[in-house]
């Protein structure tokens, strides 16, 4: 244990010291600005809520949900298809290529096929999520138990012993994740709203273009209560009809003329590629890399960088305020309630509301994004501490918190610190839809100008960036056996 808890000494020492180091590259400059006037209508906004749209909210809460819940049925099914085979390096190259890249763009690209479309929104979804769900189902059967193999004839098949043996043993844990990773379906839904279709999130954003903060408080608060309150509205057993009534409510969709084949052949390439003239299209791709990819790659690994300190250092500082092993009854629904607050707004609304305090640079994201994820990290811990059989003797308030419960939970801690790291690249990328110079600027930027062969250069160096960021957290998973640490 020694050993292990030096290892997770050093790889903590790492992180802070990179993100030291990226401090003077990183855009966190603070602009002047007077935010508070604006921030007084907010408040306002807040205090009283527009209860008078509901004719506007249902709508649009029902086709959120309905994006997630078929998105995620989908994306589970093949998720478990590709579990199976998750050993074959083209699979797991295939799942890491489209888990790398977030949901909004792959609704970008989506969108170019077939418009604001019904289709646009489920692909957009299930796309990423098929890949995460692969890694992580095929992660979770990998632990369970070789012996019930054991039992089994020899001359079985593959799918047999899969479905006889693995599957029954990991249920629970498939079932929880599922779960799980609805509720964060129905955040990439609700993001989903800002390139256009007609979730929450369009709604949202509409209102604080238009500064009708107390449409957006409403939202916010109706999306606050979908999150908290999924353990009571979703059950189980009724998923089929859930499915049923989740197709009958998505948007009508305009008819529209796929051009998948003309997109991904044409398109996305350069007229130096598809004309033949090699010497002209490598001039090409040395410029877009070196001129406008490099920088912006950088620039959104440095906001990254900071953002998962930060993201560590909120969620180490508020988990204890949410748990029972720490806090009083009415301190942990408060802190539970906030929890709730910064997992569940999406991270594009924490940046703007950080933009208008704090001006235009990569701060108001690097914020966000630590409050965002910290938070998520925070409630996270708090659940696994509450899980954890404490002493009769055991040391009560500050010093159970620093020599009880974060010692056991660290292990936890820098497991999801790692697992998260990838997933906040590839939100800081999007941010560039705010004007944030990372890479998702100027992959916005392309799209609008119908630039498509620069937009798929970019994301596919999002992507590349991703696959690497995440292959470098493996090893240091490996090298700090967090996993199994995590499990003691």
């Amino acid at each position: 244990m020694r050993s292990s808890g030096r290892r997770l000494a050093a790889v903590s020492l790492f992180f802070v010291c990179s993100a030291l180091l990226c401090l003077p590259f990183a855009d966190i400059a603070l602009y002047p600005v007077e935010p508070w006037i604006e921030l007084q209508r907010m408040a306002l906004g807040l205090l009283h809520p527009d209860v008078h749209m509901w004719r506007l909210v249902l709508p649009a809460l029902a086709q959120t949900v309905a994006f997630a819940l078929l998105a995620v049925a989908g994306s589970a099914l093949i998720g478990l298809a590709l579990a199976l085979v998750f050993h074959s390096r083209f699979v797991r190259l295939l799942c890491a290529a489209t888990r790398a890249v977030h949901e909004i763009f792959w609704g970008l690209i989506f969108m170019q096929v077939y418009g604001l479309s019904a289709t646009t929104g489920l692909l957009a979804i299930l796309v990423p999520f098929s890949g995460i769900f692969a890694k992580v189902f095929a992660e979770l059967l990998a632990q369970q138990s070789p012996l019930p193999s054991a039992a089994v004839a020899r001359s079985s098949d593959r799918l047999s012993r899969y479905c006889y043996t693995l599957l029954p043993q990991a249920w629970p844990a498939l079932l929880s994740y599922t779960r799980y990773r609805f509720e964060c379906a129905l955040r990439s839904s609700t993001v989903l709203g800002f390139i256009g279709l007609p979730t929450l999130g369009f709604h949202l954003e509409t209102a604080f273009k238009q500064g009708q903060y107390d449409q957006a408080a409403t939202l916010l608060l109706v999306f606050f209560a979908l999150i908290g309150t999924i353990r009571y509205w979703f059950r189980p057993r009724y998923t089929l009809l859930y499915l049923a009534a989740a197709f009958w409510v998505l948007p009508a969709s305009a008819p529209v003329e796929s051009s998948a084949w003309l997109f991904f052949s044409e398109d996305i390439w350069p007229s130096a590629v598809r004309n033949g003239n090699w010497s002209e299209a490598l001039s090409w791709y040395h410029h877009q890399l070196f001129s406008v990819a490099l920088p912006a790659a950088v620039d959104t690994l440095l906001l990254a960088q900071l953002a998962l300190v930060l993201s560590g250092l909120i969620a180490l500082l508020s988990y204890g305020w949410a748990s029972s092993q720490l806090a009083a009854s009415g301190v942990r629904h408060l802190g539970k309630g906030l929890l709730l607050v910064l997992r569940s707004t999406p991270e594009l609304i924490l940046t703007f509301l950080f933009l208008l305090l704090l001006g235009p640079s990569g701060l108001p994201a690097i914020i966000a994004l630590g409050l965002h994820n910290g938070g998520l990290i925070a409630f996270l811990l708090a659940k696994q501490s509450e899980q954890l059989v404490l002493r009769n003797d055991a040391a009560r308030g500050l010093n159970r918190y620093v020599y009880e419960l974060t010692p056991r939970l660290y292990a936890r801690f820098v497991d999801l610190m790692l697992y998260r790291w990838e997933v906040i690249l590839r939100e800081s990328a999007i941010l560039g839809l705010l004007g944030v110079t990372t890479l998702g600027f100027y992959i916005d930027s392309a799209f609008e100008e119908i630039r498509f062969d620069r937009a798929a250069l970019l994301i596919v160096v999002t992507a590349l960036l991703n696959i690497g960021v995440d292959s470098f957290a493996r090893r240091v998973r490996g090298y700090c056996q967090v996993a199994t640490l995590a499990e003691q």
